[in-house]
């Protein structure tokens, strides 16, 4: 697979992208301590434009390579699969379109969500015990923020987004913190704030 790759003039991050797995995933394959399972086998075989028996077993001959395919294209990026953004993109994702986000990290989503989901990595510790540092969280802006719901929000005063649970009660709602040692628990929405998206999934990498 190591040799393929690199006769594709590929890298690993174009491999991630494509697929949609991790950086690591791909490595791990090419070292051979994990091995590709499900979807991920054929649409490796494809972006490496290979068989799938060869890719599995080492056996046979690889097609042929097209010399001109020397990047993975936008297209062959798997239905399924999201992006990891920046909170700072996080906070104006409407106004990003998905040919800022080739360098971006793509992984599949466990749960169904819209074609409009995105995933942030967990930064700080005011969502105690319940998400920790380092996280991933699956974002869709499509879902409805509903009481209690864990939300990605955008507050105008602020270039970024910032991740609470979104509590309404009578008739007013509020940001807040899971984690109760947080020093600011509470924060009250005066039309100060937009909700992003709902937390629909969430992943460890570790």
């Amino acid at each position: 697979m190591l040799n393929r790759r690199k006769e594709l003039g590929l890298t690993q991050a174009d491999i991630a992208k494509a697929v949609g797995v991790s950086r690591v995933s791909v490595s791990l394959w090419e070292k051979g301590e994990t091995t590709p399972k499900g979807i991920y086998i054929s649409l490796l075989a494809k972006v490496l434009k290979c068989d799938v028996n060869w890719l599995l077993t080492g056996q046979g001959s690889p097609e042929p390579i097209e010399k001109e395919a020397t990047i993975v294209p936008v297209a062959l990026q798997p239905q399924g699969a999201y992006p990891l953004i920046s909170w700072v993109q996080a906070g104006g994702w409407s106004d990003i379109c998905l040919t800022d986000l080739h360098e971006a990290d793509y992984y599949p989503c466990p749960i169904k969500c819209s074609k409009n989901t995105f995933i942030l990595k967990v930064v700080g510790k005011s969502m105690n015990p319940v998400f920790t540092e380092g996280e991933l969280i699956y974002v869709d802006p499509d879902a409805d923020a509903e009481n209690g719901k864990y939300v990605v929000a955008r507050l105008d005063d602020e270039n970024q987004a910032t991740f609470k649970q979104l509590i309404i009660e009578d008739g007013h709602k509020y940001l807040q913190a899971v984690n109760p040692n947080w020093p600011t628990p509470i924060i009250p929405i005066n039309g100060n704030c937009t909700i992003v998206g709902v937390v629909i999934s969430s992943m460890r990498l570790f």
